[in-house]
């Protein structure tokens, strides 16, 4: 895939919702391939805490892996944290990985994430 396909799946998924904060694409070995974030948005992390964040999300994907014959691939993760919620979708072993706004109700979560999914699956 080139960067122009990355760049084009975080401009996809950062217009399904005003909620969506930033939208990234990982790469393997934990590097930024492309990104959009919503403008005029402070992070809530750091550029070093950011790679970190990156680098866990690599190795996460890595060590899943040993586990899709059995369970079968992971098509997304849903995570709630008190300041953010995130979710990530694998794109053969790459990752996009989208934060959103914490007060967003459930209902429109999933309709983020049932957005994602023909966007991801395209790549993948």
């Amino acid at each position: 895939m080139s960067k122009k396909d990355f760049e084009k799946i975080c401009d996809t998924i950062a217009g399904i919702s005003p909620f969506i904060r930033f939208v990234g694409v990982i790469g393997e070995s934990g590097n930024l391939l492309a990104y959009k974030r919503r403008p005029d948005l402070l992070p809530l992390l750091n550029e070093k805490d950011t790679q970190y964040q990156f680098s866990h999300i690599a190795i996460k994907t890595d060590l899943e892996g040993f586990f899709d014959k059995n369970l079968g691939e992971i098509e997304f993760v849903w995570e709630e944290r008190k300041k953010v919620q995130t979710i990530s979708f694998a794109i053969k072993k790459n990752r996009v990985w989208i934060s959103i706004d914490k007060k967003v109700i459930r209902s429109e979560m999933l309709r983020i994430i049932d957005s994602c999914l023909p966007i991801v699956k395209k790549f993948s």
